[in-house]
């Protein structure tokens, strides 16, 4: 039997910079010998920290855990704004900054909290027609992007030193830091763009859980079960192989609650499936290999 088939969970990496998320999974992936490996949400190369990599049978777990809410630190330099909106791209504006104070961009910030809509940028991998939009980006062609909703539940200057500002930000999904940063810029009158970029946190994992790409530890590996923040039903052992089958049984037969998604787990807590109910009986969204 092939070794590779028992690493399964996800890593939790602090991404170090210039480095992109496709290249940290495939060092993880070669480095702990894994058959699959997958993230639970993309980092821009620049930037640094919290990024969760799913391995073996944990890369069916990728798409929920990027549908978590993340946090950010992040740094906003005044005066000059770029194609990219963040350090990398080409400067489009220079703008004076000196007019700028303390209470405006507190009252900038303030305007950004909340639910909002967001235009993507340009440079993001969004397709449009299947190619990626930073494609045409490259090409000179800007394609008009409908405004998406976001949610930013925590945006507060934690340090001031004009024209660079420090962020720390907690948003939904699909929120790009780069934009608000952007947009704070043309709030306060002199243009922005993203100088640094930190994640903190993504769903459940934190900065403190993340390991440097130079001392991987396979022993910290997150399991199957604990990776989600879903209600967990435990499956008597006479029925763990009904469940293995795809038998979908009434609710009340496994003990699992109405109207949720939910994670099936046997009495050892070895992740099953993933499960929802639907006209009162269970049904699975994912299966786990036993």
């Amino acid at each position: 039997m092939d070794h590779r088939a028992s690493v399964n969970g996800v890593l939790v990496l602090d991404k170090p910079p210039n480095m992109s998320s496709a290249a940290a999974v495939d060092q993880v992936k070669r480095a702990l010998g894994a058959t699959r490996a997958g993230h639970g949400g993309t980092l821009d190369p620049i930037a640094t920290g919290v990024l969760a990599i799913c391995l073996g049978e944990a890369t069916k777990l990728a798409p929920y855990l990027l549908a978590d809410d993340k946090a950010y630190e992040a740094d906003a330099l005044l005066g000059t704004a770029t194609d990219t909106l963040d350090r990398t791209g080409v400067v489009t504006a220079t703008r004076p900054y000196d007019h700028v104070t303390r209470d405006m961009i507190d009252r900038a910030i303030a305007g950004r909290r909340g639910e909002q809509q967001q235009v993507p940028p340009m440079y993001s991998a969004i397709k449009r027609g299947g190619i990626p939009l930073y494609k045409h980006a490259r090409r000179g062609v800007e394609i008009e992007r409908e405004p998406r909703p976001v949610r930013i539940d925590r945006l507060d200057l934690v340090e001031l030193a004009l024209p660079r500002l420090r962020l720390a930000i907690a948003c939904s999904k699909g929120t790009y830091v780069r934009s608000l940063v952007a947009d704070l810029g043309d709030d306060l009158g002199c243009g922005a763009h993203l100088a640094e970029l930190r994640r903190t946190r993504s769903g459940r994992f934190a900065i403190e859980d993340a390991q440097r790409l130079d001392a991987l530890d396979p022993s910290r590996l997150v399991g199957l079960s604990d990776v989600l923040a879903m209600p967990a039903v435990i499956v008597p052992g006479a029925l763990r192989k009904t469940v293995m089958d795809g038998v979908q049984h009434p609710l009340e037969r496994l003990g699992a609650p109405a109207g949720e998604r939910f994670q099936l787990v046997d009495e050892t807590r070895t992740l099953l499936a993933i499960a929802h109910n639907e006209d009162g009986h269970v049904v699975y969204d994912r299966v786990f290999a036993a």
